[in-house]
């Protein structure tokens, strides 16, 4: 089984766009709603979180585990592969989503951590919207940085919206913060152009309509759910021994929670686009 894990629900965005694209997988699913949202935690228990995410997940069978939240990805993701995955679950992986997208904006694979001599620059502006937590923690900059500097990075915390999205709001009382964020973030570039913004959050493909609306026109918006689909399954080809077996059939998935199984499914399905049981899984 391919696990998916994320502090909430926008994961799960992420999770249908895997399961679109290979249907007949066995994924499980795991949001650590008890804890939700991480964006205003600090580093340190987001990466206690994040790990005991991932043991809960590794002791449901799953091999490998992609976490679907940008915040947990930028926090925690290169940390645990390096110090605390090889001895606490050898042979097991964690990939994030924040790989594919910058593989996305700078076109250089991740494993590349410098410019390649024959890269011809490219300048452009891009623009990252995203919780506190993975603006503080730099990791957008830092990596498109480091495989292609001539790319301009700015960034802008968007507070309100994981809250919003997670109650249902309507798109009239959420339309006013994503207008302010567009216009903070614009009022970095001095009047520079801007090429492309990156939805840094899986809750936030639920309003890019409403970033497109507030952009100015012709802005490349990327949002991460189908680029995640395509860059685990070049990962699977690569790495055959992480893929579980196709069953040749369509598989459901399996949903847990760290809290109320009810009320989470209850909302869930707005993300995933069909119904989702819930079970809580307990520590």
């Amino acid at each position: 089984m391919i696990g998916v894990f994320d502090s909430g629900h926008g994961g799960l965005t992420v999770l249908r766009a895997l399961v679109e694209a290979a249907p007949d997988r066995p994924f499980v699913y795991l949001g650590d709603h008890a804890s939700a949202p991480y964006g205003p935690r600090d580093e340190e228990e987001i990466y206690r979180l994040t790990v005991a995410g991932m043991d809960r997940l590794f002791g449901q069978g799953c091999r490998l585990v992609v976490i679907a939240c940008n915040t947990a990805a930028a926090v925690a993701l290169r940390r645990m592969q390096q110090t605390w995955l090889p001895t606490a679950w050898p042979g097991r992986n964690v990939l994030g989503v924040l790989v594919p997208m910058v593989e996305a904006i700078t076109r250089v694979p991740w494993m590349t951590e410098a410019p390649p001599s024959d890269r011809p620059p490219e300048p452009r502006t891009v623009g990252i919207f995203a919780t506190r937590a993975t603006v503080s923690s730099g990791s957008f900059p830092r990596e498109i940085g480091k495989r292609a500097p001539d790319v301009r990075v700015v960034q802008q915390a968007c507070p309100d919206l994981v809250p919003f999205i997670e109650r249902g709001a309507s798109d009239a009382e959420m339309a006013p913060s994503v207008r302010r964020y567009a216009a903070e973030l614009t009022d970095q570039l001095g009047g520079e152009p801007l090429d492309a913004v990156v939805l840094g959050c899986t809750h936030y493909p639920l309003v890019a309509h409403l970033f497109a609306e507030a952009l100015p026109p012709g802005v490349e918006v990327l949002c991460q759910p189908s680029l995640t689909a395509k860059s685990l399954e070049h990962y699977l080809e690569r790495h055959p021994e992480y893929a579980p077996e196709r069953l040749g059939r369509p598989v459901e998935p399996r949903f847990f929670t760290t809290g109320a199984a009810e009320p989470v499914g209850a909302l869930a399905g707005r993300f995933f686009g069909r119904p989702t049981p819930f079970e809580t899984l307990s520590p």
